[in-house]
């Protein structure tokens, strides 16, 4: 007997070397050298409320209203608090697991001629106690990769956070985008149709002919077609804004927001270097985290290929008397092992593919900070070319005007000059815009906007 306990304990101590060890927090790969040097940015850290730097206090409260309100921060949330409470459970399972049972039974006389008359009953009440004590690491692995999985869905929740954040400030650039490009529309409507009521007049007087009247009322009306397509625009902008803050997108409230211009920064944007990125953006922590579950999957899965030892016992009142059990239980899967060989290899191609996921998630930070960067700075370099067009359109068009009204040019080069000049003003308040737009796409790239946010209101709290 001695010996055979011997050869068991052995075994489990050869198991227990054999198990994997404990999975580790994997850290972030050395940053890249800092980004590619901009004229539109700079090397400063990144502020957490990065939509601030527009200094625009409409802004700053739209934004924290949808961060506290927005109902997809409430799904993430909820989910975030089920997989903390699946970390509990697995570091639960961990400990001895007491049961306290009883029961109650009446014996009926009446249908045993030889009993007396009177009822008896019968009480039971015990504490059974149950405890997998873990040789090899099963329960112990699986509490890391709940941890790891918490630590992951919290991560979801702050890429949540900046994505509504970044939704926010372009729902509120684009109505802003919308009201600005619809009023310079609306001007450029106003002056062609007193260049349209001149030419009418002077083809009543006689001086013109029926062409030039046609190619104006043409121009005009091309003009005016533009201007439902911004309307559209900025409502649907206010819309967005609107469901971003958890509210119906016809609400009051989103109705009354106007903006007279578009949001510009008065600096350089501070996008910090490679290694700030890699800390701060939430998919990149989320990947990483996401690696650390698929490792320690791998534990729980070879556990598998060791024996469960169980310790039970019982104690209590059973049958009218006093009574005390304990026992160990002890099973194994044993010679037939390719099931649990198989989730092995199941487990590290999970790893494998986590590993590749987080590989991917930093390469496509990275790209989008650059691409972000290389669009600013294309886009100001056109947008510089566009005002400097639009101005002398501008004059062109005053100078071909002034200068058909005395009859020294054609009329029709005076109205080739208005479009040529309602064009370049378009370009550039389009231009003007995609900066804008621009800009969001930079900071969202960048992951900020998540730390110190508010937790969401309670789902069972009425909107708005």
């Amino acid at each position: 007997m001695i010996h055979r306990f011997s050869a068991l304990g052995a075994l489990l101590a050869g198991g227990c070397m054999a198990a994997s060890p404990p999975p580790v927090r994997v850290a972030p790969p050395t940053a890249s050298p800092p980004f590619t040097t901009r004229a539109a940015a700079s090397i400063a850290p990144v502020p957490d409320q990065w939509w601030r730097l527009f200094n625009d206090a409409q802004l700053d409260s739209l934004v924290q209203a949808s961060l506290a309100a927005n109902a997809d921060l409430r799904v993430a949330y909820a989910n975030l608090d089920a997989a903390r409470a699946a970390m509990r459970q697995a570091d639960a399972a961990r400990l001895p697991q007491p049961i306290i049972e009883s029961s109650m039974s009446v014996d009926n006389p009446s249908g045993q001629p030889s009993a007396a008359n009177v009822s008896a009953s019968d009480y039971d009440a015990a504490a059974t106690i149950s405890w997998d004590i873990d040789l090899f690491g099963r329960l112990r692995s699986g509490a890391l990769a709940a941890q790891a999985d918490a630590d992951a869905q919290a991560a979801a929740m702050d890429g949540v956070r900046v994505s509504i954040a970044a939704d926010t400030v372009l729902a509120y650039v684009d109505l802003c985008g919308a009201t600005h490009v619809g009023r310079i529309a609306r001007e450029i409507v106003a002056t062609q149709e007193r260049n349209l009521k001149g030419v009418q007049t002077q083809y009543r007087a006689g001086e013109l002919s029926p062409l030039e009247v046609s190619q104006a009322a043409s121009l005009l009306a091309s003009s005016r077609a533009m201007l439902p397509s911004f309307d559209a625009a900025r409502d649907g902008a206010r819309y967005r804004l609107a469901t971003l803050q958890g509210r119906p997108p016809t609400d009051a409230y989103i109705a009354a927001i106007d903006c007279a211009a578009l949001p510009r920064l008065t600096a350089a944007a501070p996008v910090g270097d490679g290694a700030a990125l890699l800390l701060r953006r939430p998919d990149i922590r989320e990947a990483e985290r996401r690696l650390a579950s698929a490792t320690a999957g791998i534990g729980v899965a070879r556990a598998e290929l060791y024996p469960k030892v169980n310790l039970g016992g019982a104690l209590g009142l059973l049958s009218g008397g006093f009574a005390a059990t304990a026992s160990p239980l002890i099973s194994w899967a044993f010679p037939n092992q390719a099931p649990a060989r198989a989730k092995i290899a199941q487990a590290q191609a999970k790893e494998r593919g986590a590993l590749a996921s987080w590989d991917v998630a930093i390469l496509r930070a990275l790209r989008e900070v650059e691409t972000a960067l290389a669009v600013i700075q294309a886009e100001a370099q056109r947008n510089s070319a566009l005002t400097t067009a639009t101005n002398e359109a501008a004059l062109y068009a005053r100078r071909t005007a002034s200068r058909a009204r005395l009859g020294d040019v054609s009329p029709l080069l005076a109205i080739d000059a208005e479009r040529t000049r309602a064009t370049a003003a378009l370009a550039t308040a389009q231009s003007d815009l995609l900066i804008a737009q621009s800009y969001v796409a930079l900071f969202r790239a960048l992951g900020g906007g998540w730390q110190d946010a508010l937790q969401p209101l309670d789902p069972v709290r009425p909107i708005g």
